[in-house]
């Protein structure tokens, strides 16, 4: 019996469920989570973004803020690419077609587009890897290309016409007159153009291409999916400093080779065992391993200690006085059971602690006296420590609420 066939759009405003997916969370991940697109029309309905494009400007002449211009010449067919900090006279003189800004990680400079990410709770939330603001001015695009990761595209303001090419198989070659990986071949399957509040869902692989209608502002919700490469490497890196010097090729009770030059599959077997005893066998040793792999943000950044550090007892105070303790926008936390209780991992680091404890930290970016005082002594100690290494900024009481790093200032976006 066939499969019936899967809509690839579908209008959430008319479906019982609603909601962002426009279908329960469950039919999503079995039915289209890297598997197949899906256009969700009113995903967001009545979605008003809360930036603006002179606060994406502003924020790309910042420090630390990973941001590109793409511009795209029609006559030849080039793109061109520059990279951030931009001085802030770089935006007033740009024209009003065929560019594209791109600022990476706005979630964590910004806590109403961070608040966003509570509508894709769907997913595990260490899965999820920030969000990208794009500004196109009219005809702006970065070409036709593939990721290797799934991405959620959210119409934020204005419009912008996304193709997509789902056919099995598409050409994935790259052009090799670029220095972005731009598709050499590109076919659209389907050719849309979303309004605000609609969203795009595509998963891995997929060749797409947007280009703005008109001036416009989209909302990229990317997932973090590391490369096997990725991941041995560093797998490796922590079995070979944890290896034990001891352990060595053997072959005890060998028997006289036949040919003394030959490697026979008797010494690679050998060398298999030697191999085989570094692995990682102990479930909760792999397992701390990869929590401390994943919440270590891609890009390098970091929380830092911010000046001297107060005594506990005063920090224990404003929290009784109705002070509060902010995670900061780029620590990363995650648990996991373990064979004692639960593991909390925080930016590569790794604390023992209750499994209530755990769960109750990871899942909140605000940490006030009701939920400090529901910890064990160790869930505060961990706290602590996680404050002392700048995990955690402190408002005292009456100070109002942290709304993550500093924001740039406006900057004049429009063009000529």
């Amino acid at each position: 019996m066939s499969r019936p066939p899967f809509p690839i759009e579908i209008d959430a405003s008319r479906t019982p469920e609603g909601g962002p997916l426009g279908m329960s969370a469950e039919r999503f991940l079995r039915d289209y989570w890297q598997q197949r697109p899906l256009l969700v029309r009113n995903a967001f309905p009545g979605f008003v973004s809360p930036i603006e494009p002179d606060d994406l400007a502003g924020l790309a002449c910042e420090d630390g803020v990973l941001a590109r211009i793409v511009e795209h010449d029609r006559a030849a067919d080039r793109y061109g690419l520059r990279t951030g900090p931009f001085p802030e006279d770089a935006f007033p003189g740009m024209p009003d077609h065929d560019w594209t800004l791109l600022v990476q990680d706005v979630d964590k400079w910004d806590a109403d587009i961070a608040a966003l990410l509570d509508a894709f709770s769907f997913l595990p939330r260490w899965r999820i890897d920030d969000i990208m603001v794009s500004f196109a001015a009219t005809g702006g695009s970065v070409g036709a290309h593939i990721d290797q990761y799934d991405v959620f595209l959210l119409q934020a303001q204005g419009q912008r016409r996304w193709q997509i090419d789902a056919r099995a198989n598409p050409p994935t070659a790259f052009r090799d007159d670029a220095e972005l990986k731009l598709l050499r071949q590109f076919d659209p399957s389907h050719d849309w153009v979303l309004d605000p509040g609609d969203m795009l869902y595509l998963p891995p692989g997929m060749p797409h291409h947007g280009v703005a209608v008109n001036p416009c502002l989209t909302f990229s919700v990317g997932t973090r999916a590391p490369s096997s490469a990725e991941l041995i490497t560093d797998w490796l890196d922590t079995v070979v400093a944890d290896a034990d010097d001891s352990i060595r090729y053997r072959d005890a009770g060998m028997a006289p080779p036949k040919d003394p030059w030959e490697i026979d599959a008797l010494a690679m077997g050998r060398v298999i065992e030697a191999l085989n005893a570094l692995r990682m066998n102990d479930a909760d040793r792999l397992g701390d391993w990869f929590g401390r792999f994943i919440t270590l943000y891609r890009a390098g950044a970091e929380a830092m200690p911010g000046g001297e550090s107060r005594p506990r007892i005063e920090v224990e105070w404003d929290l009784r006085a109705g002070g509060a303790l902010h995670r900061h926008p780029w620590t990363r936390m995650a648990w996991r059971r373990a064979r004692r209780g639960a593991r909390l991992y925080a930016s590569g680091q790794e604390f023992g602690l209750p499994v209530a404890d755990a769960r109750a930290l990871a899942a909140s970016a605000r940490v006030d006296d009701a939920l400090y005082s529901r910890l064990s002594d160790t869930g505060r100690d961990a706290v602590i420590a996680l404050l002392e290494a700048g995990h955690y900024h402190l408002l005292p009481p009456d100070d109002g609420e942290w709304d993550g790093a500093e924001d740039g200032d406006g900057v004049e976006i429009d063009g000529r």
